[in-house]
């Protein structure tokens, strides 16, 4: 039987990557208003280039961009930068369809829910407290509680100790195969691909479902528990 779900959190309950291109465009568009003299296609490349090389989770990605282009930090242009890739996060910060129905349901059937996420602590709750999100789940982990990133069987360990299940007992859905996917299974969890959050759309490896609609995981779960 299953007794509990536990997701990924970027790209899984909400759209990460779109949500992080759009910022990045708000911000350009906001330093070059403020003065800064470059394209924005080029300061958009520099940026990414950034993010690629510190994580994508890297806060002081604009005082390490504009020393790069600049040799030292235009706080003028920094604010302006940190304004207005925070306004469009929180303007583009959506669930995808049918994410908050499916908690709902899972939660009258009585299963304790939790989120793994390689975000620093204090991102993922912000997330999950911008979606109004945070009172579904009993357990979140991330990375600072193991200093391990999925797919290392730490983080999923230790939501299935919190959660207090034994892995055949949890489902994990991720949008991740290599990390999400292979990291739970490697543990013994069941293991769900959330297609539709899929950033790669060429990923090979194999979970034991997958679905296109966050919905279809409660007749997973049923079928799951029909077989006993």
């Amino acid at each position: 039987m299953i007794h509990a779900v536990i997701f990924d959190l970027d790209n899984t309950l909400t759209d990460f990557v779109g949500v992080k291109n759009r910022s990045i465009e708000a911000a350009t568009q906001a330093m070059i208003d403020a003065g800064l003299d470059l394209t924005e296609e080029k300061a958009i490349e520099r940026i990414k280039a950034i993010y690629e090389r510190e994580g994508i989770e890297y806060q002081q990605v604009f005082d390490s961009f504009l020393i790069d282009e600049l040799g030292e930090i235009d706080y003028k242009i920094l604010a302006a930068g940190i304004v207005g890739y925070r306004r469009a996060r929180e303007g583009s910060l959506v669930l995808y369809p049918h994410i908050k129905e499916t908690l709902v349901e899972l939660t009258k059937r009585g299963l304790a829910l939790g989120v793994i996420s390689d975000a620093p602590r204090l991102q993922a709750w912000l997330r999950l407290c911008y979606l109004q999100l945070h009172h579904f789940f009993d357990v979140v982990v991330t990375h600072e509680d193991t200093l391990q990133y999925k797919p290392h069987p730490a983080p999923f360990l230790l939501a299935l100790e919190k959660l207090k299940v034994k892995p055949g007992e949890a489902i994990m859905v991720g949008d991740w195969i290599a990390r999400d996917i292979v990291g739970a299974k490697q543990v013994g969890l069941h293991t769900v691909f959330a297609r539709y959050g899929d950033p790669f759309k060429d990923q090979v490896g194999k979970a034991d479902y997958a679905l296109d609609d966050i919905k279809e995981l409660l007749a997973i779960i049923d079928e799951i528990n029909h077989r006993g």
